[in-house]
């Protein structure tokens, strides 16, 4: 295990010892010491490693992720995992807005409450919330799971595509287009699946699923002014 202290290395050394890490090194599993809330920390990775950053973060946090896991033993700034297309992401803590933004593919778990815009035009990811999540989540998402265990902010799933939402809790007001649909027996499998991935103790019964209307999908002249 490689540990690198981030008060003695920069960010951008530190960034590029990752990214280098399938050409220099055969070391899997690396801890990050003394993150201070910096910015962009483990961008961009293109591996198989494990990564634990022992603090919180700032902004873009396991940006663009593919295959690497990056634990987060803190909270999250915004932006974290987005535009992720594979591997993990687990955050002990809260994460700020649009976390798992654009996200294609992988897993974003976050062990606190999410901010607003969580999963914001998300394309294929899973994100798994143990608590709340903030208003316009979901706004535009495309493809994927966002699972809340809590309760879930305003404008849930406006302007939803075909990503499935499933919320243990309430929901303030849910947004244009987005609607309550029936829980079958495939959604409480695949629910069962991403709650136990996510190390959550809820039962998929007590969820409800949400999803597109799938009125905005065509040209209304009615709605023409």
């Amino acid at each position: 295990m490689q540990v690198i202290d981030m008060e003695t290395v920069a960010l951008r050394e530190l960034n590029e010892t990752l990214h280098a890490q399938t050409d220099t090194t055969n070391q899997t599993k690396w801890v990050i010491d003394n993150p201070k809330g910096a910015h962009a920390i483990a961008c961009g990775l293109d591996a198989p490693i494990e990564v634990t950053v022992k603090g919180s973060t700032g902004y873009y946090c396991a940006g663009m992720n593919k295959q690497a896991t990056i634990n987060i033993k803190g909270s999250a700034g915004p932006g974290v995992a987005e535009n992720m297309m594979s591997g993990t992401v687990v955050i002990d803590g809260d994460a700020s807005q649009y976390a798992g933004a654009t996200a294609h593919g992988g897993l974003l778990v976050i062990k606190g409450n999410a901010s607003s815009r969580c999963g914001i035009s998300m394309k294929g990811v899973d994100i798994v919330v143990h608590g709340n999540i903030g208003h316009m989540s979901a706004f535009m998402a495309q493809s994927g799971n966002l699972v809340v265990c809590g309760d879930a902010g305003e404008a849930l799933g406006d302007s939803l595509y075909e990503a499935r939402l499933f919320v243990r809790g309430s929901v303030k007001s849910l947004g244009a287009d987005c609607v309550e649909k029936e829980m079958r027996p495939e959604h409480l499998t695949l629910l069962a699946d991403l709650l136990e991935r996510a190390e959550s103790d809820a039962k998929p019964e007590e969820f409800k699923r949400y999803g597109s209307a799938r009125q905005l999908y065509n040209f209304n002249i009615d709605n023409a002014y």
